[in-house]
């Protein structure tokens, strides 16, 4: 099969390769929205981190505004409350958990009270009225004027300042002084030296939507009772609360409180949709490693000064998860969390006709699963990604475009440049070498220098089998195409006698390794075993191991290329990110075709790491360091000497795999290959080569844009004179500028594709 068919633009499977509930479970691993330990200790859902932040950057005034959000009187909260965030800070793990508390008092303090939006902020229609004084009665008239109910206070004192007394005999002088112009500054009504009576709450019932009392106030005016269910159910629905004990408690009383009002409100039952009230369980990891200041900030008798403060709130590592977004490329790139990005991804499967535009981020990643290693819980976004495009493509909706140039590669692998061989002199095998379409395309030297090594070092035979195994198809979602090529691949085996498999490429040891019954070895294993051959030798500096994604979770293959790079005399140096946690190069799953700018990215990633010459096991690891610019070698080019140079363009790698299978057959099987061979000159600008190497346009592509031109002689000439010629070649149109040369050949100057279709007309 040459070609592969595009998809129907309305037909639709109904299909799905993932269920909701399991993708429900796997998005449930990421913590990232977890609440850092301090804010989920809170019952009051402080947001302790962007508190703090604000607080170390001197801006007391935003500070003050999200403190304010949990306390409408600051000043008291942060003088009573028990600061049950500062004993889940992680800082006490390793030093001194952070002072919280005495930040806040400082915020309440030096912060600059916002008015903003307040002025000309409306009302809520359903008035609310307090009755009696306290802690409870304070704060709550202070929590729904915030809301913007009108709030009607009914106490026995006689003024604001008798009233915020009684609430708060404990706040000094200046506190209170601070905490009264704030009480009276709040569009609160009040009505003094009122006697508090069950007839006075028959009165004000009538004038209230929502009447509010103290479980105290309740219990005064009806001693023993444990319910009052004509306050409770009485035609304007009123809330009865419950007993509360300290500055925090009154304070989590009045959260609940005030979210029953709005339930009643709105005439909804209040018992019901509360979501989770109080302090909560977080997963959030954090790595403490980014702690810098263990030491807290004394405090003085007075508590902190602004810059204390300051300093104190700087000492926060603002506790969040992200070693997924620090490690992987591709989640940096799209600045999303995995949870995140995994729901918009799943959603992007469920339509049914329309744009899928999470297509793109969905095929951008490399399936190379460092982010399961990374994750403290394990969360796999390459699993998620590879269901979705294998539900995409079940439900034929995924496009070819992304993927169509790497599966006819794959299919060029396994067609006109496979070849399968016994060792001459043998029917059957007891080895077949598997080097990868890879290596075939960028080293051809050094795979037939390895074949040739192990033929000359095995007894029961040697078999060469040049091809794809299939991790192309695998990685593009093309989950029957992979079936067909396992298929493919197992009648082969099959013709050289089921031998066992040496892979030269971890990638394909994984890959293959599904195939039932399959005896694999890497064929780093079986050197270390045999021993290495003459000729070989390292770097002569210190160079950087890249662990292929193919290896991750596989110590041993990691181990065993170490132990050939060290016999080899290489010196390797320690990197970040190695072993299981390395990073992908690009190439996987197939990344480099879907979206090179991210893949990009995952190349610098992977070179960041160090500067020394870079050692790989993977020959797209090498390709793409290489054309990075970094130097770049695969350990079996050391091993066997040989130098791969410069890395190939996609049509050298093609040319390289054709090459080699027609040196082998010729040298080795003694057979002559056919070569087709062109009957004219054909060259080409660097700018022609550049941008079809870009573009993912083939010689061949170009050939039979010019063969057709030679044909029918249809071109057009633009205006420097020279001529355009197209061909639809599959499911795309392949378009050529290029001048006729005086030798009868051509000059090749520009190349473009697009997957349109052009028509004629006649007439």
């Amino acid at each position: 099969m040459s070609q592969i068919q595009e998809r129907g633009s309305t037909h639709v499977y109904k299909v799905n390769k993932i269920s909701k509930e399991e993708m429900d479970s796997m998005v449930a691993r990421c913590v990232h929205e977890d609440p850092p330990f301090c804010s989920a200790a809170c019952p009051l859902k402080l947001d302790a981190r962007a508190f703090l932040e604000a607080a170390a950057a001197g801006n007391f005034k935003k500070a003050l505004l999200l403190y304010e959000k949990i306390a409408p009187f600051p000043l008291i909260l942060s003088a009573g409350c028990e600061a049950p965030c500062e004993k889940k800070c992680r800082l006490s793990e390793i030093g001194d958990g952070l002072a919280i508390r005495e930040v806040e008092r400082a915020v309440a303090r030096f912060g600059e009270q916002s008015r903003l939006g307040m002025v000309f902020r409306s009302k809520k229609r359903k008035s609310t009225a307090v009755l009696g004084s306290g802690l409870f009665a304070l704060l709550l008239a202070g929590e729904l004027e915030k809301k913007a109910y009108p709030v009607r206070v009914l106490c026995e004192e006689a003024d604001e300042e008798a009233y915020l007394r009684a609430a708060a005999p404990f706040l000094d002088g200046e506190a209170f002084r601070l905490e009264l112009k704030r009480l009276r500054g709040k569009d609160i009504q009040f009505e003094f030296g009122c006697a508090l009576t069950p007839e006075l709450l028959e009165e004000t019932r009538g004038s209230a939507d929502v009447l509010c009392a103290s479980w105290e106030l309740t219990q005064q005016l009806f001693p023993g009772a444990q319910s009052v269910p004509e306050l409770v159910y009485c035609e304007a629905e009123r809330l009865v609360s419950g007993p509360s004990e300290g500055v925090m408690g009154a304070a989590f009383a009045v959260k609940k409180a005030a979210l029953t009002v709005d339930r009643l409100a709105q005439n909804l039952d209040p018992r019901n949709t509360r979501g989770q009230e109080g302090a909560v369980d977080s997963k959030l990891y954090t790595d403490l490693a980014e702690a810098k200041e263990l030491r807290r900030v004394p405090v003085g008798e007075s508590g902190y000064s602004r810059e204390e403060a300051i300093r104190e709130a700087g000492r926060c590592i603002r506790c969040h998860c992200e070693e997924c977004l620090k490690s992987c490329a591709y989640l940096k790139h799209y600045k999303k969390h995995p949870g995140l990005l995994a729901k918009e991804i799943y959603n992007n499967t469920q339509i049914i006709m329309g744009d899928h535009q999470l297509n793109k981020p969905m095929n951008a990643c490399s399936l190379c699963g460092q982010c399961t290693v990374v994750c403290p819980n394990g969360f796999d976004m390459a699993r998620v990604c590879h269901l979705a495009r294998q539900n995409m493509v079940s439900t034929d909706k995924m496009p070819l475009a992304p993927h169509e140039f790497a599966l006819l590669d794959m299919l060029f692998s396994n067609g006109e440049a496979f070849l399968c061989r016994p060792q001459p002199g043998y029917e059957t095998c007891r080895y077949v070498f598997f080097p990868g379409c890879q290596a075939a395309a960028i080293a051809p030297a050094t795979v037939k220098a390895a074949y040739l090594d192990l033929c000359a070092r095995f007894e029961g035979g040697v078999a060469l089998m040049l091809g794809c195994c299939g991790a192309i198809c695998d990685w593009a979602g093309r989950y029957e195409m992979e079936a067909q090529t396992r298929d493919f691949l197992d009648r082969e085996l099959a013709k050289l006698g089921d031998p066992t498999v040496i892979a030269g490429c971890p990638t394909c040891l994984k890959e293959l390794s599904g195939h039932e019954g399959l005896k694999l070895r890497g064929i780093w294993d079986v050197l270390l075993e045999i021993g290495l051959p003459a000729g070989g030798h390292g770097l002569d500096r210190p160079a950087a191991m890249h662990d292929a994604c193919g290896a991750r979770g596989d110590a041993k293959t990691q181990e065993a290329v170490r132990e050939l790079a060290r016999r080899l005399g290489c010196e390797l140096s320690e990197t970040p990110y190695e072993g299981d946690r390395a990073p992908c190069c690009g190439y996987g799953g197939l990344t480099a075709y879907a979206n090179r700018e991210v893949a990009a990215e995952m190349t610098d990633k992977c070179l960041e790491r160090s500067d020394a010459p870079y050692i790989s096991y993977c020959m797209a690891c090498r390709d793409r360091f290489a054309r990075q610019g970094r130097e770049s070698r695969h350990i079996l080019e050391l091993v066997y000497g040989t130098d791969a140079g410069a890395p190939p363009d996609i049509s050298e790698k093609r040319r390289n795999r054709l090459t080699l299978k027609n040196e082998v057959l010729q040298e080795i099987w003694l057979e002559e290959a056919m070569e087709k061979k062109l009957d004219y000159p054909l060259r080409w600008t660097d700018e022609a080569r550049r941008m079809m190497d870009d573009r993912m346009i083939l010689v061949e592509d170009v050939i039979a844009v010019l063969e057709d031109f030679r044909e029918s002689g249809e071109a057009i000439r633009d205006e420097d004179g020279l001529l355009v010629a197209r061909r639809r070649v599959g499911n795309a149109t392949f378009w050529v500028k290029f001048s006729p040369e005086d030798d009868g050949g051509f000059l090749v100057r520009r190349a473009w594709s697009h997957r349109m279709r052009v028509e004629k007309r006649e007439g």
